[in-house]
């Protein structure tokens, strides 16, 4: 009697744990040639809800989105690449329009092209925002971004990249997924900016000064301008990142192909993956 007691009161390991995630996924390059900046890439959080409750010892999809790669003028940008955690999927950014194109799709929109009307949408909703649109289709649009909508372009004025949003998982209050900026194609006008610095800044006209999206924080690419002495390519994406967030009391165990720092800080471990491919896996346990 006393041996099935002491069984019954025997301490058990849990089948399964809670674990915060961020996911964020690749930033969409700008456009080239009047070009538009790229939408930001898809944004997914845990802080602020409800854990992810996962299996222990269970092999996990862990993937980071690389961003959409530059293009040449006057051609529309990349979309992004998915990130992967377990179930959860976050959606590359949008493509940036080239010239007279329309802005991409994304996980925020990529933003019109000079002589385009059409900024690209958040799709799916709820990790970003839309592209802005052509000013006057003269001016191009900036890429969307998690905290706001790209901008529309004004006269002379290329339009801003939509603002990123803060996340503290890593234990530092740092931006995420900011739109690329639009460029300008007029003497002695205004570059879009890349939102909250996350995004790439457009290019002015007759320079190739445009610039990438922020890698592992999800910007979308700066716009590449036109002018009368060359039309500049529009630039890289930022690629995506994940971040768990778990007791401390579990281990991690990465497949060969993650790049990832552990920390341990308030009970907690702290992963911060900045690469994996499709194939790669993380169990917890």
């Amino acid at each position: 009697m006393l041996n099935i007691l002491s069984a019954q009161l025997a301490p058990t390991t849990p089948n399964t744990f809670d674990v915060d995630y961020l996911v964020v996924a690749g930033g969409g390059s700008g456009g080239g040639g009047g070009g538009a900046g790229g939408g930001a890439g898809g944004y997914k959080t845990t802080i602020g809800g409800s854990p992810l409750v996962l299996n222990r010892s269970t092999a996990y999809t862990l993937t980071i989105g690389a961003g959409g790669s530059a293009t040449s003028a006057p051609n529309s940008g990349n979309v992004g690449n998915n990130s992967v955690f377990a179930t959860i999927t976050s959606s590359g950014g949008g493509a940036g329009g080239g010239y007279a194109l329309a802005g991409g799709n994304g996980g925020s929109g990529g933003g019109a092209g000079q002589t385009s009307t059409t900024g690209g949408t958040a799709s799916p909703a709820g990790e970003g925002n839309d592209g802005g649109i052509s000013g006057l289709g003269i001016a191009p649009g900036g890429g969307g971004g998690k905290g706001a909508a790209g901008t529309g372009g004004a006269a002379g004025i290329g339009g801003n990249g939509g603002a990123g949003t803060s996340n503290s998982i890593s234990g530092s209050s740092l931006f995420y997924s900011g739109g690329g900026g639009g460029s300008v194609s007029t003497v002695g006008g205004t570059i879009g900016t890349g939102g909250s610095s996350i995004g790439g800044n457009g290019g002015d006209r007759n320079n190739d000064n445009a610039t990438a999206g922020v890698t592992n924080r999800g910007g979308g690419g700066g716009g590449g301008s036109s002018g009368n002495l060359n039309d500049s390519p529009g630039k890289a994406g930022g690629s995506g990142v994940i971040i768990l967030k778990y007791a401390d009391t579990l281990t991690a165990t990465f497949s060969g192909g993650v790049t990832q720092s552990t920390t341990s800080s308030g009970g907690f471990k702290i992963s911060v993956i900045t690469a994996a491919g499709i194939s790669d896996t993380v169990s917890v346990a």
